[in-house]
């Protein structure tokens, strides 16, 4: 995203997730099958000790990923893996998929739906994993990129 733009969100990929106490809770996992993220407080979390439900605290949360499906993906963007994939893995992932968009002709598409969206490129991911798969069942007779090699021209010298 731009710099001045901004997704509408009760959470912040800078800050932890925290109790109804103020407690800051870490990520412990993702359960698919009922679509929610587990939270828990750290192993020394300061406020734990003095707070007043702490008799009664189930000291693990849930969250549904319908609360907000863009924070809550399969991985909380307030976590560290997803920061770390965020800076590292997204740069070289958006690109590819730049120039499968272009590949499938996707560019003069406007989709303005997360559900349509979502569908429209797994099926452009789909086709380019069935590409490759085709390349690697039958190998072309010469590497694909034969032709960008440089090669030797022979001079008419005498």
């Amino acid at each position: 995203m731009k710099a001045n733009m901004q997704v509408w969100c009760d959470y912040h990929p800078s800050e932890p997730l925290r109790c109804a106490q103020g407690q800051a809770l870490d990520w412990l996992g993702y359960e698919a099958p009922e679509g929610e993220h587990w939270f828990g407080p750290l192993p020394n979390a300061p406020l734990c000790p003095w707070c007043w439900q702490r008799s009664s605290c189930p000291k693990e949360f849930s969250v549904s990923t319908d609360v907000h499906e863009t924070f809550f993906g399969m991985i909380p963007l307030n976590t560290r893996l997803a920061q770390r994939l965020t800076g590292s893995v997204r740069s070289w992932i958006e690109s590819a998929q730049s120039f499968e968009k272009n590949q499938l002709g996707l560019k003069a598409m406007h989709l303005n739906s997360l559900s349509l969206c979502w569908t429209t490129f797994l099926l452009a991911d789909s086709a380019a994993l069935l590409r490759t798969l085709a390349i690697l069942a039958q190998p072309p007779s010469r590497p694909i990129l034969d032709e960008l090699r440089p090669s030797q021209t022979l001079l008419p010298l005498e």
